[in-house]
């Protein structure tokens, strides 16, 4: 598929376009600068360069990916490293004019380091009210596939739910711990008024996608991306517009597609899936949100209504409740009258 010429006026119109994000993790999100700052913190100013750390940053598949996460983490030490981190995103997507995100972190990382989770979403959260008249932000406790049993947890993460955390998610080794292993918590979650979301579809088949909603009845599904492989699903997808947070660009570096012209996001969308555009891991993956969105122009020829499109999915799938949601509307809507019939 030959790929489509970006203009100068699409990349300003996406730079400019307010934008909002669900499907984002904290510690894949830290500017490069900064984390070399927390290198340079435990290691020394000679451990390794700039540059030797964007070249970490490549992947041979999703294992290799989770490995380099593992070594990221390590430098991620004390509370005030997640203040520091949480500042420094915040920040950086302010500057991307992205107006709203939905922010996973992943608390059982850290137990090496004796961080619990109650300061550490402290930690986060002073570090995001830093730039709170910049961009509004809420947080998804990540819970972390590694041992079954989850609930003391999720207890922790309640005591301090009034930092902004409106749900809950599932990462990690998702063929090694399958979502129907931690349908308790997920439970107990829903009973408790959280949100739900869960990695399915990623790096394992189509079968996990169905565990993630019949097993844990979520609210979304991050990935999805082998839904592809079963037809039934897309249409039970379709039909009940179950969100789906889809990360293109993460999917091609972490070899789960080939290529961004594999990727099914652009059939899903045309299909009437309620898909939304999200950056994963971003400064893992060296990309954005508007990277995203000019890959997928060139790719898949969309048009700037395209766009506009997927943006407003996102906020239809997003947790910030209906009054905020209208406030996000109405800023897109007004930016898309005001945008498009100038081109």
């Amino acid at each position: 598929m030959e790929k489509r010429t970006i203009f100068d006026s699409d990349l300003a119109f996406i730079g400019d376009m307010p934008k909002i994000e669900l499907h984002l993790h904290l510690e894949g999100a830290i500017p490069l600068n900064t984390l070399l700052q927390l290198i340079e913190k435990y290691k020394g100013k000679n451990f390794i360069s700039y540059t030797e750390l964007e070249r970490k940053f490549g992947y041979t598949d999703f294992s290799h990916f989770l490995n380099i996460w593992v070594w990221k983490n390590r430098f991620i030490r004390e509370y005030d490293d997640f203040e520091l981190i949480a500042e420094q995103v915040a920040l950086d997507l302010a500057k991307q004019n992205i107006r709203y995100a939905e922010i996973s972190f992943s608390p059982t990382d850290f137990r090496r380091s004796n961080l619990i989770p109650q300061q550490i979403a402290m930690s986060i959260r002073k570090g995001l009210n830093k730039h709170i008249d910049k961009i509004a932000i809420n947080l998804i406790a990540d819970l972390v596939r590694d041992e079954l049993d989850k609930m003391e947890q999720f207890s922790q993460i309640l005591e301090v739910r009034d930092q902004g955390i409106i749900g809950i998610g599932l990462g990690g080794k998702e063929k090694e711990f399958p979502p129907n292993l931690f349908k308790n918590v997920f439970t107990e979650a829903k009973k408790q008024g959280l949100k739900t979301t869960c990695h399915a579809g990623e790096a394992a088949g189509a079968d996990y996608i169905w565990q993630a909603i019949k097993d844990l009845e979520v609210d979304r599904i991050g990935h999805g991306t082998t839904a592809m492989d079963d037809l039934t699903l897309v249409d039970y997808l379709i039909e009940h517009q179950i969100p789906v947070e889809m990360n293109p660009i993460s999917n091609v570096r972490t070899n789960v597609v080939s290529t961004l012209s594999e990727h099914p996001i652009y059939d899903f969308y045309k299909k009437g899936m309620l898909v939304s555009v999200n950056t994963d891991d971003p400064k893992m993956f060296n990309t954005s949100l508007e990277n995203e969105f000019t890959e997928l122009i060139k790719t898949f020829d969309l048009t700037l209504a395209d766009v506009i499109a997927l943006a407003r999915n996102a906020i239809n799938s997003s947790w910030c409740g209906d009054s905020y949601k209208t406030r996000l509307h109405t800023e897109l809507t007004n930016y898309a009258d005001g945008h498009l019939n100038s081109l």
